[in-house]
Order: structure tokens, then sequence, then C-alpha cells
């Protein structure tokens, strides 16, 4: 019997094992969401809502209470209780909504009319405010974590998306969570962007990425009630070792350009230097002013001396006053 037991109480323990690791692998291999919906204001509103509905009741039951003592000219437990019941139904009768509410109110479990904002009334037992929409624009931070472009290549993309609903009885009735809708379909979006083009295209097309972005989801989400106001892209990370090939590749362009600039460059010299040519070849003079210019410039930079041969000096002497020929000729 203990055998037996021992024997159980192992295999338990196996199956957990089993169990854990299992529950493990699909955790490993699970797909979570990374996007987040930024709403503010939303605590502001229910506290408003819960001091309105205590301010109603709270008048309701002192008015009722005050009927009473004139009525009756006592108040027992029972009027007590009648007045707290009327009370609440009273608070349960009149609603309000903030200024970017709207609230759906239903009908005996059917759509009947969107209210909102102020107060509002509904039938107690009847009608009930079945969802309290944000009008406001909401700002979902969505990303695409290594996935696969059209040649292969892992990026990592980081998304903002403004977005508002402007049909809450859509919001309402067509989808079960817009919000989480919403950040699906977006992240999806892109996805699917990023594997039509390549590496190269979704990082240097950032904006045109954001117009298809825009359509896709604006065409997708528009049945829930929900406009795309905008899509931005934040970030594009590339592998580390395709980041130091297209830094290669760029600096091959630089250079590129950088020859292409001096051959450019080197090609207006020449023209000029056959314009030049072709002055100094009609005009003797000139070419020799020109080269005791040039000899003037190298020495004036450095300081130094220039020693000329005396055949050399010869080109010199019919441009040169009768009293330098002498000096240059010793």
């Amino acid at each position: 019997m203990k055998i037996r037991n021992t024997a159980s109480k192992v295999a338990d323990s196996q199956g957990e094992g089993a169990r854990q690791v299992a529950s493990s692998r699909y955790s490993r291999f699970a797909t979570v969401a990374d996007t987040h919906t930024e709403v503010v204001g939303e605590q502001a509103s229910n506290t408003g809502r819960i001091a309105f509905g205590c301010a109603v009741f709270a008048v309701s039951f002192a008015v009722l209470l005050a009927v009473c003592w004139l009525v009756l000219g006592e108040l027992t437990f029972i009027p007590v209780a009648v007045a707290a019941v009327a009370a609440l139904i009273a608070a349960s009768v009149v609603r309000v909504a903030q200024q970017w509410e709207k609230v759906v109110v239903l009908r005996m479990g059917k759509y009947n009319r969107v209210a909102g904002p102020g107060p509002f009334f509904v039938i107690p037992f009847v009608e009930s405010a079945a969802m309290r929409v944000d009008g406001r624009v909401r700002v979902t931070t969505f990303g695409a974590e290594e996935t696969l472009t059209a040649d292969l290549v892992p990026l990592y993309v980081d998304a903002v998306l403004f977005w508002m609903v402007f049909d809450a009885k859509a919001a309402c009735t067509e989808v079960g969570d817009f919000t989480c809708a919403v950040e699906m379909a977006a992240q999806t979006a892109l996805r699917d962007a990023i594997g039509r083009g390549g590496a190269a295209e979704v990082a240097l097309r950032r904006e045109q990425l954001d117009r298809e972005l825009k359509e896709r989801l604006a065409n997708k989400v528009g049945d829930w009630g929900v406009t795309i106001l905008s899509v931005e892209v934040r970030d594009i990370v590339l592998p580390k070792e395709l980041q130091e090939v297209m830094s290669l590749e760029a600096q091959a362009e630089q250079r590129k350009k950088a020859r292409i600039i001096l051959m450019e460059a080197e090609q207006d010299i020449s023209e000029m230097m056959e314009d030049v040519s072709q002055t100094y070849a009609e005009n003797d003079a000139a070419l020799h002013l020109r080269s005791m210019h040039l000899l003037y410039e190298s020495v004036r930079e450095t300081g130094g001396t220039v020693v000329v041969p005396s055949s050399f000096s010869e080109g010199f002497s019919d441009i040169m006053p009768d009293s330098l020929k002498g000096t240059i000729g010793k």
C-alpha cells in the first residue's frame, strides 16, 4: 500500500512537472501585444459621477423626509424606509455625463439613444447606461519586434497612433472592446506593412509608411465608430550587422560623390587653363610676367633665396630694365 502511494505521488509530481514545462513552453512562444493606450482624466470623471449621485440621493432623501414630517407629524421606520427607497430611485433616474463623454442608453436591452454631455434621465428598471465613451483624442503606442521584411531582415519598429471615437453607438454595438480592437489592428497593420517592403525602403520612407498605416487602419476601424487622426513611426532599429553594412555602403556612396565633384572641378580647371594658355601663347610678355609672379610668391611665403641659372635669366632680359640685367647675370 505504501509502495502504491509513493508511486502515485511520484507520478503526480512528474505530471505536474510536465504541465509546468508545457506551460513554460507555451508562454515562451505565446504572442503578447506590446500596445498601450493612454486616456487621461477618467478617474476625475468617475469621481464627479459618484459625487453627483450622492448629492441627488441626499437632496431627495431630505425633501421626502420633510414631506413625511409635514404630512404625518412624526417620523417612523416605514416613512424613513420609503423615503430612502424613493431617494435611491431618484438618484438612479438622474445621471450626468462629463463634457468629453457620450453615454449609450439601452431600453430593455435594445439601443435607444446616445445621451450627454450634461445631465440626462433614464427610466429605472427599464433603461440602463450601457457604456460611457470618451470622445477625446487617444494616444496608443504600439510596435513590431523582430518583424521580417521582404528581404528577410528583422526590424524593430516603434509607432504612435492618434485616434478618437466619433460614433459611440457603433463603438458599443459593433465591437466588443473597441480599444483593444484598435490596438490589435494597428499592430497587425504595422507588421503587414513591414513585411511588404525591404529594410532600406522601410527605414528611408518613413512618411510613406505613416500614410499607408493610416489608410489601412481607417478602412478597418471605420465601421467601429473610430476615426484615425494620424500614425507616426517614432523609431526604426536595424540589426547591428546590417547597420555596419549600410554604414559602409553610405561611406562608399559619399566617396563616389566626392570623386565626381573632384573630377568636375578638374574639368572646369582644365577648361580655364586652356583659355589661359591661349592668352599666354599670343602674348610672351604676359607669360614672362606670370613666371616672375610665381617666383615672387614662392620666395615671399618662405623668405628664402632663389638661385637662377644664367641661361634662365636670359628669358627675363627682354622685360627687365637695363639696371637689373647685370645684377641677375652675375
